[in-house]
């Protein structure tokens, strides 16, 4: 019974997919709206924030929204519309949205800023590459050990399939890479499109000097509050403010909506202006008031080794009485799965005052902290999102930075609601606050 209802549903969810995606193509041939894609395996979502906040100042944009970066969530975006989960209702609804932009005049979108994410082999070659045409395409950052990998042969075959995404690339296309991964940008040497760099590196084409935090007090205690750095671009030297921005990976994604923006004839000093607006989405090293005077860095939205360490790195950079490091399982990671944690483990020695660890895997964090002298009575381990948050309630005082950072199927946004002071809040300040994640 149950593997009929199951198959039944796997059959509906590809004939969604087939009709959504046949709207989408005609879509885009009908209204020809200029296409920035973005890919990569750190900071996507980000980037596309960012360089939605820019070009909206200066056209009608539509970005992918809470990450729709699936086979599903392409197509919806063009579409204009939500994810209809389990219900078919809205699905059916969808399909005659779809049909009714197509039919009818509508003022549709001068841009879309659309995610392209990776989650098995296949999911750009033969899903999206096929039929999107983008004009411009950013490629983020390849870590040395990218989330999704156990589903890959090897590091290699995922940017592979990343990078298939350029191929799709309009041939007066712009191709924009993160100057200071070796690997993003060893690209330009593969393909003959216009390419635009940006990051901390010497020669790129936007180039980021000078990075600065910005220091506010609360409560006493000395936080950073935002981000300042210098522009170099054509020879001239331009201040850029991130208000409330915190970790300085962000230039990153500031560099890529700047250079994206300027690329596409925006003028860039009305650009600079537009980025001090950029705020992270929910769960992405979001800076949160806690219970008794307390501060809560939320980072919960997901983890990958290369994101816990720049959490970690934040968390070293505020000052507080007692700092408190809860970290989740990172997952997907297929055989580094045990070393990528111990790195982990090794790099919160110094940095927090308590470890607590939630998951199976996390539990390597533990012992390589351990083992590395990390004082025992101040590690804690726990199965469940809700037995942490419960203990979390009970230890965090006043002055207390507390960092919390796990993949999204661990559910930490849980921990972080039971200890923010303004619980009120928590459907716009925490991710997955819909009603389809928190039944889950």
């Amino acid at each position: 019974m149950f593997l009929q209802i199951d198959k039944m549903k796997k059959t509906f969810k590809k004939i969604i997919i087939f009709i959504i995606t046949w709207e989408a193509k005609i879509i885009l041939k009908k209204y020809h709206p200029k296409i920035i894609a973005i890919t990569g395996s750190v900071g996507k979502t980000s980037t596309k924030d960012a360089i939605f906040t820019v070009l909206s100042k200066f056209k009608t944009v539509r970005k992918s929204e809470k990450s729709f970066n699936s086979e599903i969530g392409l197509p919806l975006t063009i579409l204009g519309s939500p994810n209809g989960w389990d219900d078919p209702f809205i699905w059916v609804e969808n399909i005659f949205h779809g049909l009714y932009i197509i039919v009818r005049n509508i003022n549709y979108p001068e841009y879309l800023v659309l995610e392209i994410g990776v989650g098995k082999p296949g999911d750009i070659k033969k899903n999206v590459a096929p039929w999107l045409k983008p004009d411009v395409v950013i490629v983020t950052r390849f870590p040395d050990k990218p989330v999704h990998v156990e589903f890959f042969a090897s590091v290699d075959k995922i940017i592979e399939e990343k990078s298939a995404l350029v191929y799709a690339l309009k041939k007066d296309g712009i191709l924009i890479l993160n100057h200071d991964d070796e690997k993003v940008y060893s690209l330009h040497h593969k393909f003959n499109y216009k390419t635009i760099s940006y990051g901390i590196g010497e020669n790129s084409t936007y180039h980021a000097i000078y990075p600065t935090y910005l220091y506010t007090n609360r409560n006493n205690i000395k936080i950073p509050n935002g981000i300042s750095f210098k522009l170099e671009h054509d020879g001239n030297t331009f201040p850029v403010m991130l208000p409330n921005i915190l970790g300085m990976h962000n230039i990153g994604q500031a560099c890529a909506a700047l250079a994206c923006a300027c690329e596409l004839g925006c003028d860039l000093l009305d650009s600079i202006k537009a980025i001090g607006e950029y705020i992270t989405p929910p769960g992405r090293l979001s800076l949160l008031e806690g219970i008794n005077n307390s501060i809560i860095i939320d980072d919960t939205y997901n983890s990958s080794p290369v994101a816990t360490e720049s959490a970690i790195e934040v968390l070293k950079d505020i000052e507080g009485k007692r700092k408190i490091a809860v970290l989740g399982d990172m997952l997907e990671l297929g055989k580094f799965t045990e070393e990528e944690h111990r790195l982990v483990g090794q790099k919160i020695i110094g940095i927090a005052d308590i470890l607590i660890v939630l998951g199976p895997r996390a539990k390597f964090i533990a012992e390589e902290a351990l083992e590395k002298g990390f004082i025992a009575k101040n590690v804690y381990l726990f199965d469940s999102s809700r037995t942490v948050a419960k203990f979390l309630e009970g230890i965090v005082v006043e002055g207390d930075i507390v960092l919390i950072k796990g993949s999204q199927g661990v559910r930490l946004e849980r921990a972080v609601e039971a200890i923010m002071e303004h619980k009120e809040l928590k459907k716009t300040l925490l991710c997955r606050q819909d009603k389809e994640w928190r039944n889950r």
